[in-house]
């Protein structure tokens, strides 16, 4: 099979495409034959060098992909050959097969494109947990989310809204507010013209919001804090601008704050096999219903791998960056 590989980190022109053998599912497994892959962030950050995969992991990028299964490996049950599935993947996905612990595997709904179902898994895997398993946000609550434009930040707008939540979100054009507010945010700040804590103390009559969810990290986090009300939560999932900073404790402690945060790849199985069920239970049905959307902002086929990690270095992307295998 064809698979993107590196032999050294480095930036995006590392990555090159080669000759690879087939992998094949040990006992819980699926092997998957891959039609697309979800690009994602921890994928340059992999490939940069300072995200290695853990234990036992394909050193393969892609966390997500999209496809058929070709084969099961033993024990499997509840699944067959042929079957359209979604997946989250312990790396591996930047290839044309790819195994998967069939704990991790979602059914592609009918009417929904492999296109779309690839940009699904790693997201709402990430926010799912994040907002719902840590960040316990509830109808009623205001949910503040960095980055909103992105593919992460589509999901948890759109989680945001499934829940009942009022949704701020921020952005840095005019454009990717726009897309914001076409996936449900009610308010959206554009970071480069707009002071967003001043924005939501005006919009919020200083009273602030319950939940963020931020991915930048660095100077946003003494900001972050300032906007939670009694017993918030703020919510950490990336460091854009750093995961160092000097800050004032005493707001934690007079409001009851609480600052959390997670990855995902090092999680158990079971620990991932109970968020796919909760994503099965609670977000797949509005998947099925159109009520729940994946915004494509590019796809490449695998050979420009180089090209994709690219724009997503960028930033400059709204929505999912795939690669097109099949």
């Amino acid at each position: 099979m064809k698979q993107i590989h590196y032999d050294v980190a480095g930036g995006p022109e590392v990555l090159r495409l080669v000759e690879a053998p087939r992998p094949q599912p040990g006992p819980g497994e699926a092997l998957i034959e891959v039609h697309y892959a979800g690009v994602n962030r921890p994928d340059v950050v992999q490939r940069s060098g300072n995200y290695p995969p853990p234990p036992g992991s394909s050193p393969v990028l892609g966390l997500e992909v999209a496809g058929t299964i070709a084969a099961l490996g033993a024990g499997v049950e509840g699944w067959r050959i042929g079957d359209a599935v979604a997946a989250l993947t312990p790396g591996g996905g930047y290839a044309e097969y790819c195994v998967a612990p069939v704990g991790q595997l979602l059914p592609v709904p009918d009417g929904l494109g492999l296109a779309e179902a690839a940009g699904l898994p790693e997201n709402w895997f990430t926010v799912w947990h994040n907002l719902m398993d840590l960040g316990r946000l509830k109808a009623g609550e205001r949910l503040l989310v960095h980055g909103g434009s992105g593919g992460i930040g589509l999901a948890a707008i759109q989680l945001g809204k499934l829940v009942g939540a009022e949704v701020f979100a921020t952005a840095g054009s005019a454009e990717k507010i726009e897309v914001c507010r076409a996936f449900g945010a009610d308010w959206g700040i554009d970071y480069r013209q707009e002071d967003f804590v001043a924005r939501i103390r005006e919009i919020t009559a200083k009273t602030g919001v319950d939940v963020i969810l931020d991915m930048v990290g660095g100077p946003y986090l003494q900001k972050n804090l300032s906007l939670l009300r009694q017993d918030g939560r703020l919510v950490l999932i990336a460091f854009l601008q750093g995961s160092r900073v000097e800050f004032d404790f005493m707001n934690v402690m007079m409001r009851r704050l609480t600052i959390t945060g997670s990855t995902m790849r090092p999680r158990t199985l079971a620990e991932k096999t109970a968020i796919r069920d909760a994503l099965l239970q609670q977000v797949w049905p509005a998947v099925a219903a159109g009520k729940v959307r994946t915004r494509i902002h590019q796809i490449f086929p695998l050979s420009e791998a180089v090209e994709a990690h690219r724009l997503m270095e960028s930033s400059r992307h709204m929505g999912k960056i795939l690669l097109q295998v099949r």
